[in-house]
């Protein structure tokens, strides 16, 4: 089979298996359940030979298809994936169905509509990394709200309506002004070139006025960094984190943050790099801001998922230092790191829902002396918080080292400040463990059992990624070197030119603004 085909194969596969299951009996909860893992462990199968015959030495789109989807607007069918597109594709088949598994006991009414939402939240999400026209994009990338709305809203905690009307409501503000910026680049394309089409590659060779390219990085910018969340966008994550079902967590951790930074750099730098150069002092702020912020909320959280939550804020703004560092290591280290932030923080939720479960509490207060009553848990546990606080060995060490090493080369002061939310890191993460398994073993948590049959099946595939990626990180970052000098290289020469041109029409403002950097 050819490798274009398997992936639109794969990438429809939940939406057909949403599609079976809407004819199967509403009581039959067994088969309900054992009929989305079977769809879910399937589309995960199937992708992985996507990512084993991608070329890593190649910088160009693979596995592509071009269709004719709305000939008279100039929008097609475009999907392909290149070495940033392939580790989240591939990220995203891994987790679904271990929020499945983790559904298992948790969902009890509507069962069926969960797991259709689940289905179709799969296919937009895959969806959304592989679009290549501009339309197409916009079509999943909210065609993802709704299963998410639904699965907040239906199956939430007892604040959910309050927590899904938050997260869409801000995720449409920043999607409306991405639309109006898609737009303005689509009629922008025709005066250039004489074609309507919504065709990303094209726009790639677009020579946009820098300050027009000031507006549309900014309308783009706004959607991604909600989605990431950025400081100051960040308030709507910890409510839907902490009201969404575990499933719900998981895959908001696990993959939804991340369309934030894969739009930055697939949509941000390559469309509009002399504006991602003007911005990017800020966006460094932005990002060391979100890094200690996160660490210290999250160390007053009483709510251990809410502390989880917080994490997330802090962990992501090492991505965002390693995106707007400008180099090929830091740039490596922040897309290996939102792999290893959808590993450890899916984990972590993962973990979190387990106790949840048998205590029907996240109160770290409620806790203690856990260990005793569930010895395999506390291992998983354990390591799972040493690798989201990055210790050597781990998924999480890999990531945020190649992020500061490469930081440092370009924005040293920025990379010291940084490294003080790796300490803080493992202050909340090690005081929270310490709190929850260790101490007196309460009257409360003596009855607790340990982790069954299913929950090992969930932890084990997390275990391995944990040290496969941190012992042999290669299997990743071959996959995306090429692409990531070939987008720097692309860029840098742009802002180059740019420069250069400024430097013609206005010699001595542009000597002044050289010299000042």
């Amino acid at each position: 089979m050819e490798m274009a085909s398997l992936l639109n194969i794969v990438t429809f596969m939940p939406v057909v298996g949403a599609i079976v299951l809407m004819m199967l009996p509403r009581n039959e909860n067994q088969l309900i359940k054992s009929w989305a893992f079977l769809v879910t462990l399937v589309t995960f199968i199937a992708s992985i030979p996507l990512f084993w015959y991608f070329d890593g030495n190649s910088a160009e789109i693979q596995f592509a298809t071009v269709a004719s989807w709305i000939p008279f607007i100039g929008a097609s069918y475009h999907i392909g994936v290149d070495g940033i597109s392939i580790l989240l594709y591939l990220l995203t088949t891994f987790i679904m169905p271990l929020a499945i598994l983790a559904s298992w006991n948790s969902i009890t009414e509507r069962l069926k509509e969960y797991m259709i939402a689940m289905l179709i939240l799969e296919s937009a999400m895959l969806g959304v990394f592989i679009s290549l026209d501009l339309l197409l994009f916009y079509v999943f990338w909210e065609a993802m709200l709704i299963p998410m709305y639904l699965l907040i809203g239906i199956w939430g905690g007892k604040r959910r309506i309050y927590a899904a009307l938050k997260f869409v409501i801000y995720t449409m503000v920043g999607s409306v002004l991405m639309l109006v910026a898609i737009l303005y680049l689509y009629f922008l394309n025709h005066n250039y070139t004489g074609g309507y089409t919504f065709d990303l590659l094209a726009m790639y060779n677009l020579n946009i006025p820098f300050g027009v390219q000031i507006w549309l990085f900014l309308a783009f910018a706004l959607a991604f960094a909600i989605k990431v969340p950025m400081f100051p966008f960040h308030t709507w994550l910890p409510d839907a984190h902490v009201e969404a079902p575990t499933a719900g967590s998981v895959i908001l951790a696990g993959v939804l943050l991340k369309m934030g930074t894969y739009g930055f750099l697939r949509f941000n730098l390559p469309l509009f790099p002399n504006a991602w150069e003007y911005f990017t002092p800020m966006f460094l702020y932005l990002g060391i801001i979100g890094i200690l912020y996160g660490a210290w909320v999250a160390m007053v959280q009483t709510d251990v998922k809410k502390l989880v939550a917080y994490s997330s804020v802090s962990h992501l703004g090492f991505i965002v230092l390693g995106m707007f560092a400008m180099t090929v290591t830091s740039m490596q280290g922040g897309i290996l790191q939102m792999i290893n932030h959808g590993v450890s923080s899916g984990a972590l939720f993962l973990a979190v829902g387990m106790i949840y479960e048998r205590r029907h509490t996240r109160e770290i207060s409620e806790f203690g002396g856990v260990t005793r009553a569930m010895p395999v848990f506390s291992v998983f546990f354990m390591i799972i918080c040493l690798s989201s606080l990055g210790l050597p060995g781990t998924n999480g060490f890999v990531g945020e080292f190649l992020i500061l090493v490469g930081s440092y080369q370009s924005v040293p002061v920025f990379t010291i400040i940084a490294t003080v939310g790796i300490i803080f890191a493992a202050a909340y993460l090690l005081w929270m463990f310490r709190r929850v398994m260790f101490g007196p073993l309460t009257e409360k948590n003596r009855s607790l059992t340990d982790l069954d049959g299913r929950e090992i099946t969930i932890m084990i595939p997390i275990i391995v990624m944990i040290f496969w990626i941190g012992i042999y990180p290669s299997t990743f970052t071959q996959k995306t070197e090429k692409t990531v000098v070939a987008l720097l290289e692309k860029a840098k020469a742009a802002q180059v030119a740019y420069q250069m041109e400024q430097q013609r029409e206005f010699p001595v403002e542009a000597q002044v603004i050289t010299d000042s950097k």
